[in-house]
């Protein structure tokens, strides 16, 4: 069903779709062994034009534990874009190479220009403050192996909102499922976009906007932390106003539910204090390498092979 497709949107994929990939991402956890020579001759070009830690390194290693081979570059300097060439033109060659390709790039929208383009599947591995889908699948396989379920669940989003790809696609994605509400915390320059303010209401999804974690962390199911990013200000005063905005620390935490989660896409600088990673409630790490099998069933689902 997915043979062929690309990923640029979480929305791209029905539920269905999104349960496939999840059943087949169960499947590679209890069974890694059996699934470690199905990619044997399939070639990942990663097309990092923005560094990158968690995301490149986990599709490489994705594609490893698969069989199959990696090519690509971390870093624009290292390529032809250094040149000039276009996305087009880019795509179109590593289409003469590679199997399957993850792209992230700067720019909102490079991904779907690069699909629109190429001859094999492509995966959006985070473009600009746009989409991170993969992070999302990531975290929606992290949420109902926890959970046991996708809906009904409070979700609060805590951080930069205005550029966190991360929670834009999450959002996009949880408020299709039944009966789930948002709790969006930030400061008043990084509140969600008004486009996904839009999306919610025209679908009825509860949410409601505060500046304020503590007296919002009791109700929450969910605890989705975020870094105020650096590299998407302008201006480094701005930065260092907001940066500290938020920290999880102990005292914070003490007033959570004990069956609350916390999660975060990683890299984080400050927001979450050191001393939370030992709470029982902290799933970031785990979530991390969720993200590892998620990305072993997409390429799979996308190269027909399952």
């Amino acid at each position: 069903m997915l043979k062929g497709r690309h990923l640029i949107d979480v929305m791209d994929f029905s539920i269905e779709e999104l349960e496939e990939i999840f059943k087949l991402s169960n499947e590679i956890i209890s069974k890694e062994k059996e699934f470690s020579h199905i990619c044997q001759g399939k070639l990942l070009a990663t097309l990092f034009y923005e560094p990158s830690t968690r995301t490149r390194l986990s599709f490489e290693s994705a594609m490893l534990r698969l069989g199959g081979k990696v090519m690509g570059f971390s870093e624009p300097g290292s390529s032809s874009a250094s040149k000039g060439e276009s996305i087009a033109d880019t795509i179109r060659i590593i289409g003469c190479y590679a199997d399957i390709a993850a792209m992230r790039h700067p720019k909102e929208g490079a991904p779907k220009i690069a699909a629109m383009y190429s001859p094999i599947p492509v995966i959006n591995a985070g473009d600009g403050g746009h989409q991170h889908p993969t992070q999302t699948l990531t975290d929606l396989l992290t949420i109902k192996s926890i959970k046991k379920k996708l809906s009904n669940l409070k979700i609060g989003c805590c951080g930069d909102l205005k550029f966190g790809r991360t929670v834009h696609s999450l959002i996009k994605a949880m408020s299709r499922y039944e009966n789930n509400s948002f709790t969006l915390i930030s400061p008043e320059e990084l509140k969600i976009p008004n486009y996904l303010k839009k999306e919610l209401n025209s679908k009825n999804v509860k949410y409601k906007e505060t500046k304020n974690l503590e007296d919002s962390i009791e109700s929450l199911d969910i605890l989705y932390m975020t870094r105020v990013q650096k590299e998407r200000f302008f201006n480094e005063e701005d930065y260092i106003r907001l940066k500290d905005s938020y920290i999880l620390d102990k005292r914070k935490m003490s007033r959570a539910s004990k069956d609350m989660i916390v999660l975060h896409p990683l890299p984080r600088v400050n927001e979450i204090s050191y001393e939370i990673d030992k709470d029982p409630r902290a799933y970031y790490f785990k979530q991390a390498k969720y993200g590892m099998y998620v990305r072993m069933a997409l390429m799979t689902k996308l190269l027909g092979i399952q």
